[in-house]
């Protein structure tokens, strides 16, 4: 996974995840809505800096 385009997401609880991006296209801060362990429900994760 190429390391330009990879992206830390967090939940409240401070679950991570990881995914990719493309910078050229999206220059905002990702959002996505994704089932947390932790709490056991769906959580929004939110774009961190590396």
């Amino acid at each position: 996974m190429s390391q330009d385009r990879l992206i830390i997401l967090r939940s409240a609880s401070g679950h991570v995840r990881r995914s990719r991006k493309n910078k050229k296209k999206v220059e905002r801060k990702i959002e996505l809505k994704k089932f947390d362990p932790n709490t056991r429900t769906r959580e929004i994760y939110k774009e961190v800096k590396k």
